[in-house]
């Protein structure tokens, strides 16, 4: 049999919630840190700019094979370890690829590195279950408000460190970074030590992934509800590259580095979004989840209008990662509540959804601001927020009678993976 360490009883310490939430968006950043750098990239390894696109492309396709693959480990084996050996992985991934002498090279190693940033979702999951259940919500909004301003910060570092020593020095300096991390990972963070059965396999692991979503009806909401939100985000990130440009007939000029730096707009956002975790310990979860679809509606009326505004479109960026990472971690608390000895494959199940959503986003994104400039891709995102509170107001009526259907769904998944 398979049996988790006991719920905590204390609370987390500060130290301890904050190194989740920094090891998290270390390795979330990873993804990204070549994203502004591409043209740079190319032209240093002369592929063409098509080429050299399919570099984030093929990153993101490691991620998803992580989230598949490596982060339902975190179930049967010891997080710290798993957490540490991945750390080490990507330090070791982009060492390589700093000194890629070839175009196949840094392909291979940036989908290694993509492979590898899957800790930052075995760091979700962890926290959610060595925290206490009155501060669940609270800590899990903290580590994913780190995983994604370690998403938007990479973007901004990158383009300071390559000004001053180009993007082979962008990956030294984050591969440096991720040897600190692993370091203090080993240091600090505390166990959770798992006792495996020979009736445990990891193929079966694999397989109890499908039983979870088959059985949890709130977790196939929050699959939809995720992959709608994260649409909405990827849409926006990719149509604002070409707003702040001045593509369409825009009227903003920024440069490559000024665009990166409207980033920081949306940091502010998502520091400010754990509330919503604290908001779903005191039983506001439904509620909560109505909220911050509104928020996000009101974001693209706000980013619509700062299409000539300066001020305005930067106040729309905090107010709309505001919404989406608010509505991340209402969906995330709901999935953490439905089994604690099944979180590494609940956040798998969702994940994937989740990064689903946002290739899709990415791809509308670019199509609404080519076919219809700004005002489509704004007009877009506000149907993907109706669509998403009418999409709740239905499944909440379902949700309602979880808690009993729970407790079966629960018995039956510990039955097929030997879970007690």
């Amino acid at each position: 049999m398979t049996s988790t360490t006991s719920s905590p009883t204390t609370r987390l310490s500060r130290v301890i919630v904050l190194l989740f939430a920094v090891t998290a968006g270390s390795s979330a950043g990873c993804l990204y840190y070549l994203q502004p750098l591409l043209h740079e990239v190319g032209g240093d390894l002369h592929v063409s700019t098509t080429a050299a696109g399919l570099i984030i492309s093929v990153t993101q396709l490691g991620y998803l094979i992580g989230l598949a693959l490596v982060v339902p480990l975190g179930d049967f084996l010891d997080r710290r370890r798993l957490v540490g050996g991945l750390l080490v992985v990507s330090c070791i991934g982009m060492a390589i690829a700093a000194a890629a002498p070839t175009y196949a090279v840094l392909m291979f190693m940036v989908f290694a590195v993509g492979v590898s940033a899957s800790a930052a979702q075995v760091v979700v999951p962890w926290a959610a279950a060595v925290a206490g259940p009155s501060e669940r919500g609270a800590v899990v909004g903290t580590v994913m408000s780190g995983l994604l301003v370690g998403i938007l910060f990479s973007r901004v570092l990158s383009g300071l460190i390559a000004q001053a020593g180009g993007w082979r020095t962008v990956l030294v300096v984050a591969a440096a970074m991720q040897v600190v991390m692993a370091a203090t990972v080993w240091w600090r963070a505390p166990h959770s030590a798992v006792e495996r059965s020979r009736s445990t396999s990891y193929p079966r692991v694999l397989a109890s992934i499908v039983t979870l979503i088959r059985s949890e009806s709130v977790l196939r909401h929050r699959m939809v509800l995720g992959g709608l939100n994260m649409a909405s985000f990827s849409a926006m990130w990719t149509a604002i590259a070409f707003l702040l440009a001045g593509a369409h007939g825009s009227s903003y000029h920024f440069s490559d580095a000024e665009i990166g730096l409207f980033g920081l707009a949306g940091i502010a956002g998502a520091l400010a979004a754990p509330r919503v975790g604290r908001l779903a310990d005191r039983g506001y979860l439904r509620h909560t989840q109505y909220g911050v679809w509104v928020v996000q509606l009101l974001s693209w009326a706000l980013l619509w209008a700062g299409a000539h505004q300066v001020v305005v479109l930067m106040l729309a960026l905090l107010v709309f990662d505001f919404g989406v990472q608010g509505l991340q971690i209402a969906n995330q608390a709901a999935v953490y509540s439905l089994d604690g000895e099944a979180r590494s494959r609940l956040t798998t199940a969702y994940m994937v959804a989740y990064f689903a959503g946002g290739v899709a986003g990415s791809a509308l994104g670019g199509w609404a601001y080519q076919v219809g400039g700004w005002n489509l891709v704004c007009a877009t995102g506000a149907a993907t927020a109706v669509l998403g509170i009418a999409l709740w107001a239905v499944f909440a009526i379902g949700e309602r009678e979880h808690s009993v259907q729970g407790v079966a769904a629960q018995r039956r998944l510990r039955g097929d993976v030997g879970v007690v």
